[in-house]
Parts: C-alpha cells; structure tokens; sequence
C-alpha cells in the first residue's frame, strides 16, 4: 500500500490517496463558481489527484463567510457546479462538494479588505451561531430550536443537489470554528438546551444533520465530516482529542465514511506548534481507536511524507492544501519522484 493504491469508500473507487483539500478561493458571484473554479479545481484534476475537493460550499445565504464564497442553495450554482464536476470526471478523477455553514464567522469583507466585518449597507447580515459568543469582534444572535431544525433542512437540501449535480462524494465541514463546531466546541457553546451543556447535547446538531444528510444521498455515496480534532486552547472547556474520539466513533455508527481530522478555529495556533506534518497525529490516532477511515491534512507537502503516512497506515487519504497551489501537477510529480507509474494525461505524455 502506497500513495498511488486505489481506495474504495465504501464503493467509490478512487485511483490513488492524494486530495486536493478544500481552499476558498473568493471568487464568486452570488455563490455561483464561475471559470476561475473550472480552471482552479480541473487543472489538479488534469494534475493526477485521485480526488478533487471543491471550496466549503455554503448552504445557505446566510452561510457565507464572505459574499465572493460559493453556495449551492439554488438550481443556478447546482448547475454551474455540474459543469466543473464533468469536466473532473473526464480527467478520470473523483469530485467531491464539502457542504458549510460560517455561523457566527460570516458576513465578513474579502481578504483584500482584510476580511472586516460587512456594514448592513455593504450587504452584511445579522450573523447566527450556537450561543452569543464574540467572534471576530461581532457577537452573534443566538440560534432559535426553529432555526436549527431549518438549518439541518439547508443542509439536506445541498446534498439533494449536490447529488443531481454529480458529485461522488459529500464532505461536511464541521471544524475550523465554523457552525457545527461552534456547537460541539463549549468555549463557545453555552448554551442550557437540548442542544448544550453535555458532549451527547453539543454534538446533537451535527448528529442529526449526519443522519439526515445520510438518508437522502445514495447508499453507496460516501459522507465524511471534517472536524477539528482540538482546539488548541488550553482551557478546561476547550474541544480536545478524547472528545474527537467519541464523536468520531458516533459519526460513524451514524454512516460516516471518512474523518478528516483538522484542528483549531477560534484562536491562532502558535508558530512552535506548526511544523510539517503537524496534525498527521490526529488521523493516526482517531483511526486505530474507532477504526474508521480518516484523511490527514497539515503542512503535507513532499511526495516521500505524504507516501509515508499511507505506507505508516497513519491516515487513508492525503489532504493537500497549498502545495496544490503551488504545483497543480503534485501527483503527476510524486508518482516521478517515488517511481511509481501512473497514468498520464495523454495530451501531456511528450513533457513526461
């Protein structure tokens, strides 16, 4: 078992473990992805990836971080979505949507103004999260029993179209102190409902959403969920990895594939704590003690560490961010450098 080895989850094949992960690329209009997402997500799918992962996906308007983000809560951005998915599909690649809602950290500027919070006039909106905790200098309303159940609804209905549009696979992003993280993690969530106080109550809204999302996408689609393992805070009600365990062993008996296992999201990780492979842990870990599959992400940028972690059996997949940024053609290069043979697109074969 190495890098290039196919992966099959839990019927999809995917032709080696290399992922091009999620990375927002601020780039829409009205949450319709346009020919920068065509070119941005197929040209790594020309590079060799056995799985290409679109940007967090809002389901909803109020879902975005910023008003460049893409969504899929209306038939136009499922329809532009399709488009990029069969062009992917050509490239004999896989293609999967990961599914979002920013909570409490939406209705923020582009990176290019800093990403300040939106005035009403510049089109913001009254922002949503689990309990009134301040994020990013706003404090947010507190979402109503009502609002809770119409949000799982947004995200079943994302999935129904995410479906229609082709995609092979469905990632829920509940980590990096978005929506579903601000419910689980209690350094936000202080909330004395159904939905707060005990672990069983804080993971409740991601549960049930799993569930729901579950029964309306085919069986044979895989569902995973991307979860920050830790929140890299050392205080006493903060998330930590004991708790990823039980919530990856309820995610799974819930139908959920994969784990892909991430950290932090509601404070910055000090620089001495960032090195290559940094998070890797987290995916070994949750693997050997639920036995469910898991993606590995972190500062993964050398085809011989990426090799090494599915050789180690430390994670299934691969998750690579910026590398693919900067080289496009990681997997194309990797194979080359570790002398594994793989196909070529034939219309590049004279450069190999």
């Amino acid at each position: 078992m190495n890098l290039f080895s196919p992966l099959t989850l839990p019927e999809l094949t995917l032709k080696n473990r290399i992922v091009v992960s999620p990375m927002q690329q601020y780039s829409a209009t009205n949450g319709v992805p346009g020919n920068w997402h065509l070119v941005h997500l197929g040209s790594r799918a020309v590079g060799g990836a056995g799985l290409i992962m679109t940007e967090c996906t809002a389901v909803s308007p109020e879902g975005l971080a910023t008003l460049s983000d893409v969504g899929i809560w209306n038939d136009e951005q499922k329809n532009a979505w399709q488009n990029i998915v069969e062009f992917v599909h050509e490239q004999d690649a896989k293609i999967g949507i990961q599914l979002w809602h920013s909570g409490g950290k939406g209705s923020l500027k582009h990176p290019n103004e800093r990403m300040k919070p939106l005035t009403k006039e510049e089109g913001g909106w009254t922002v949503k999260s689990s309990y009134p905790t301040e994020m990013n200098g706003v404090i947010p309303q507190e979402l109503t029993i009502d609002e809770i159940q119409e949000l799982k609804e947004n995200f079943v209905e994302a999935a129904r179209r995410a479906v229609k549009a082709g995609f092979d696979t469905i990632e829920l992003h509940a980590g990096h102190g978005y929506l579903f993280h601000q419910f689980y993690s209690a350094v936000i969530n202080k909330r004395n409902d159904e939905y707060g106080g005990s672990l069983q109550n804080r993971i409740r809204f991601l549960v049930e959403t799993v569930g729901e999302v579950r029964r309306v996408i085919p069986d044979e689609m895989p569902l995973l969920v991307r979860i920050s393992a830790v929140d890299y805070l050392e205080t006493p009600d903060a998330w930590t990895l004991d708790d990823s365990i039980i919530l990856a062993k309820i995610l799974k008996e819930n139908g959920v594939d994969l784990i892909t296992a991430s950290g932090g999201g509601f404070a910055n990780v000090s620089k001495d704590r960032v090195f290559p492979s940094y998070q890797v842990p987290f995916s070994s870990i949750i693997k050997q003690q639920t036995v469910i599959a898991t993606g590995a992400v972190g500062m993964i940028t050398e085809a011989v560490q990426a090799n090494d972690i599915i050789v180690n059996d430390e994670a299934d997949l691969v998750f690579i961010a910026r590398e693919h940024l900067r080289d496009p053609y990681f997997a194309l290069h990797s194979a080359i450098e570790l002398e594994i043979e793989t196909e070529i697109p034939w219309q590049y074969k004279r450069a190999f």
